[in-house]
């Protein structure tokens, strides 16, 4: 059953000649439990997407789809609708929350919020309570400050934020990549089981392949605002189609610390005056920078008929047929 429907968005940032498209047509379609992930490098606008869908930025064209409503740039009561079932969960907790209140005071306003009602003081501590034990936090930590705890401490209290709000899926952008390798693990494992204990549906963005890989079942990567590839994890581990897809795997370290075969020629063109044709092609392997007969790729853009259906799942006029080769 459709949960989230993401039809060609596109979100612009100012006007004029220094104007940034910073999605060009991008779609995405999210299952009631399923999980998706969102992968690329800085810039390809990944965040932006999940501030889309949660009516945190405003989009220029395309559809948000919502439990079967069209919640696109949704106002009033539409934005309600999103915010019972969409909740966020950011990079760097501490930043999310306010730093004069305690643990306790910010669950409890979020309960709060999500009843919409005058209820006692002791149902709201119940239902704080109940949220700490689903996120394995001690009920110590009702009386400390963000100050006072640990970054693996503080994301476990911005989940349980998140879960006050009994979403039917959550967004994590870069949950782990401002946390200890220890503390990373311990969250990967949460968030699994959240999901599968409460049937969620997750959004996961991350620069980090392995992390997608942990907790998807499909993936979608994303280049300077365009959807490139999208398969299920599977697939693009053991055979990634878009030759950026292929490198970003091949970036991957691995314990025996083996040289990278393949490097991400030169650095990522400017967002704002993208390169003509396919965005990828200056820094592609394959592209005209090593096969000069391949004007295509600089003459036309792939990503149109990716964005539009198409017949396949990767933008690239010459995608790789046979499986990248990687270090175990």
């Amino acid at each position: 059953m459709s949960l989230l429907e993401v039809e060609n968005l596109e979100v612009r940032y100012g006007r004029g000649r220094t104007s940034l498209l910073a999605l060009d047509r991008v779609s995405v379609h999210v299952d009631a439990g399923a999980s998706v992930g969102i992968v690329g490098e800085s810039g390809s606008g990944k965040s932006t997407l999940a501030r889309a869908i949660v009516q945190l930025v405003r989009s220029s064209s395309g559809r948000i789809v919502l439990d079967g409503k069209d919640v696109t740039n949704a106002r009033g009561g539409a934005v309600r609708h999103v915010r019972d079932r969409v909740q966020m969960v950011f990079q760097d907790p501490f930043s999310t929350l306010n730093p004069r209140r305690t643990v306790g005071a910010t669950l409890d306003e979020a309960v709060g919020i999500q009843e919409r009602r005058d209820r006692s003081r002791h149902a709201h501590t119940d239902e704080v309570e109940q949220l700490l034990q689903l996120v394995t936090l001690d009920p110590g930590v009702l009386f400390s400050y963000p100050h006072e705890l640990s970054g693996g401490q503080l994301q476990r209290v911005a989940i349980a934020r998140a879960l006050a709000a009994k979403p039917r899926l959550l967004i994590l952008d870069e949950v782990t990549s401002a946390l200890d390798v220890s503390v990373q693990a311990a969250i990967l494992n949460l968030l699994r089981h959240l999901r599968q204990t409460l049937g969620l549906a997750y959004i996961c963005i991350s620069h980090d392949l392995s992390v997608i890989g942990y907790l998807c079942e499909t993936a979608m990567v994303m280049y300077l605002g365009q959807a490139v590839e999208a398969a299920t994890c599977a697939d693009l581990f053991r055979a990634p189609r878009h030759p950026y897809s292929k490198m970003l795997l091949e970036s991957i370290p691995n314990i025996r610390g083996d040289v990278v075969r393949t490097t991400i020629r030169s650095d990522v063109p400017d967002p704002r005056h993208p390169p003509p044709g396919c965005r990828f092609h200056p820094r592609c392997p394959i592209g005209p920078v090593s096969h000069p007969e391949r004007t295509v790729c600089i003459e036309t853009d792939p990503s149109h008929s990716y964005a539009n259906g198409g017949d396949g799942l990767v933008a690239c006029h010459f995608p790789l047929s046979t499986p990248a080769v990687r270090a175990s």
